[in-house]
This record gives C-alpha cells, sequence and structure tokens, in this order.
C-alpha cells in the first residue's frame, strides 16, 4: 500500500515519532492510523526499556501549587541532557506528574520502592503504577515511556516531596 505524505505527517503530529518511523509503521498497518499509533506505541515502550540503563544526570526541578495555595509539589525529574531538560514535551512531562502528585498523593515512585512489609496497593501508592489523573486509561508510567520515546534519552522521576496545608 502506498503511504501519503500527508498520512505520514499527521502520525508524526500526534505521535512525535519521527518520519520513517511513522512511515513503516503506516505500511506495517496497511495505512490505518490507529493501528498505526499502536505500533508507535510498542516501540517506544521497548524504546524505553532500551534506554533505560542510561545515566539521567541532568533534568529540572518544578515546583507546583495547586490552586488556593493548600497544596504543593517539589519533584525532580532527570533526563540524559540538558537540552532535553529545556524541551517542551519534558516541562509538560514535569508539570503533568506534578499535577498528578498533588491529586493522588503517591508515597513512593515505583514499586521496586515499597518496604516489603507494607501492605499497600502499588496503584494507590506508586506514582508510576497510577492511572494517569488526565486519562485513566493510561498508566503514569506510560506516559514517561511516550516522552521517552518522543525525545530519544531515559528519563526517571528521581524524587518527590508532597506539601498539604495542616498534614
Amino acid at each position: 500500500m502506498e503511504v501519503t505524505t500527508e498520512a505520514i505527517r499527521q502520525l508524526r503530529d500526534k505521535t512525535g515519532a519521527g518520519i520513517m518511523n511513522c512511515k513503516r509503521a503506516l505500511e506495517n498497518a496497511e495505512g490505518d492510523q490507529d493501528k498505526a499509533e499502536d505500533i508507535l506505541r510498542e516501540k517506544g515502550i521497548l524504546t524505553a526499556s532500551k534506554k533505560a540503563g542510561r545515566d539521567t544526570l541532568q533534568g529540572l526541578v518544578e515546583a507546583y501549587v495547586h490552586n488556593g495555595n493548600r497544596i504543593g509539589v517539589l519533584l525532580e525529574l532527570n533526563c540524559e541532557t540538558d537540552f532535553v531538560a529545556h524541551t517542551p514535551e519534558f516541562r509538560d512531562l514535569a508539570h503533568n506528574l506534578s499535577m498528578q502528585i498533588a491529586a493522588m498523593t503517591p508515597l513512593y515512585i515505583d514499586k521496586a520502592d515499597i518496604n516489603p512489609e507494607d501492605p499497600s496497593n502499588p496503584e494507590k501508592v506508586c506514582l508510576l503504577q497510577q492511572p494517569y489523573i488526565k486519562d485513566p486509561s493510561q498508566l503514569v508510567l506510560d506516559l514517561v515511556n511516550d516522552v521517552v520515546s518522543r525525545v530519544g534519552e531515559n528519563i526517571r522521576v528521581k524524587r518527590f516531596t508532597r506539601f498539604a496545608l495542616g498534614e
């Protein structure tokens, strides 16, 4: 099947993936945009797992204060290069993660951080295993992996602190 440049552009605008990746995904999906998006998402997850071992020595500290000034979050989000730390995708991820922390009050970053004697459900207390507040069909980990596939670098939530008035 012949894939048009318009179809490639639409998929690229939706996913942020590279031109050739979009073209191959559309060819494999026989022109179906939704199937191509799924193919890219699966590839993104594979890309994220390949990059997981890389050092993340750059990044930013995001400060978020929720409306009413009663809840605040400080988040350290790391990546591999200073260049990526200044991209809109990375900054948006930091902001969205901070809002997630403010809304859902996670105690840990990942399920590997849970104390073995803690009977808590990882979906409730681990940031990366929580359903994403803006799209509950997606986990926060999926959101991070999506940005990893778009920027091409490893991204790691280093630490966070949530402040709430009166707690």
